[in-house]
């Protein structure tokens, strides 16, 4: 076989590996209890793309991974007694019940994109914080 046909189908390996490692990680993250989808992007861009992701439920915080990426780490992590949501809306959308929902976090403003249901968990999961962080939930 010539060199050019080798280096095509290494390239042909390379990107089946790859494509088969992010789906593995996107399988493993949208398994776990606790996870669910949530797209994020920063607020008042309407205009800005919404980063397609799944967050975690994790100890005292939400951790969120964007769907396209092979980073084992969450690309953002919100703690609980710092994240604050600031409204909610809900969107119309065929054949799916979604709310966009403006949080704040350190002072910084973003909106997350998600199901009612999802919605429902992340309210609960705020007010259920320890004594003293009451009224963070619209």
């Amino acid at each position: 076989m010539p060199l050019p046909a080798w280096i095509a189908i290494g390239l042909l390996l390379v990107v089946l590996v790859v494509v088969g490692l992010g789906a593995l990680r996107l399988r493993a993250i949208a398994h776990r209890v606790g996870s669910f989808e949530c797209s994020a992007r920063p607020a008042g861009a309407e205009q800005a793309s919404w980063s397609l992701g799944i967050a975690h439920y994790g100890v005292g915080r939400i951790d969120w991974w964007r769907c396209w990426s092979l980073s084992l780490r969450p690309a953002r992590s919100w703690r609980r007694q710092d994240l604050v949501i600031v409204s909610r809306r809900p969107v119309e959308a065929p054949e799916r019940d979604l709310f966009l929902v403006e949080c704040s976090y350190e002072g910084m403003r973003f909106e997350l994109l998600m199901s009612s249901g999802a919605y429902a968990g992340l309210a609960s999961w705020l007010e259920a914080a320890p004594p003293g962080r009451r009224g963070v939930v619209v």
